[in-house]
C-alpha cells in the first residue's frame, strides 16, 4: 500500500508539473482576459475622450474665427454703406453742376447770338451814318 502511496504521489507531483489546468486556473485566466479587455476599452475610452476633447475646442476655435470674420464683414458692410451714401451725394453734386454747366452753355450762346446781333447792328448802323 505504501509503495502504491508513493506511486500515486509521485504520479500526482508529476501531473502538476504538466499542469491540467483546473476549473479554478480557467477562471483565473478569463479573469485576466476579462481585465485585459476592460484595460484595452479605457484606453480606447481615454482616446476617443481625448479626440472629443481636441475636435470640441477645434470647434470652439472655428465657431470664434466665424464669429470675428462675420464681425469685419458687418464692418465691412456698413463702410460700404457709407461709402455708397457718399457716392451718392456726389453723384448728385455732379448732376446739379452739369445742369447748372448746361444751363450757362445756353446763356452763352444765347449771349453770343445777342452779341452777333448788335454787332451786326452796330455794323449796319455804322454803314448807314458812313453813306450819310
Amino acid at each position: 500500500l505504501q509503495k502504491e502511496l508513493l506511486k500515486y504521489k509521485q504520479e500526482a507531483r508529476n501531473l502538476q508539473g504538466i499542469k491540467i489546468p483546473s476549473p479554478q486556473d480557467a477562471l483565473q485566466q478569463r479573469l485576466i482576459q476579462q481585465d485585459a479587455s476592460v484595460l484595452q476599452l479605457k484606453q480606447e475610452l481615454l482616446r476617443a475622450n481625448m479626440d472629443k476633447e481636441e475636435l470640441h475646442n477645434q470647434n470652439v476655435d472655428l465657431q470664434r474665427k466665424v464669429e470675428e470674420r462675420n464681425r469685419l464683414l458687418a464692418e465691412y458692410k456698413k463702410e460700404l454703406c457709407q461709402k455708397d451714401r457718399h457716392l451718392q451725394q456726389h453723384q448728385s453734386k455732379l448732376d446739379e453742376m452739369l445742369r447748372q454747366l448746361s444751363e450757362a452753355s445756353y446763356q452763352q450762346v444765347d449771349l453770343e447770338r445777342e452779341l452777333e446781333h448788335r454787332e451786326a447792328l452796330l455794323a449796319h448802323c455804322m454803314k448807314r451814318e458812313a453813306e450819310e
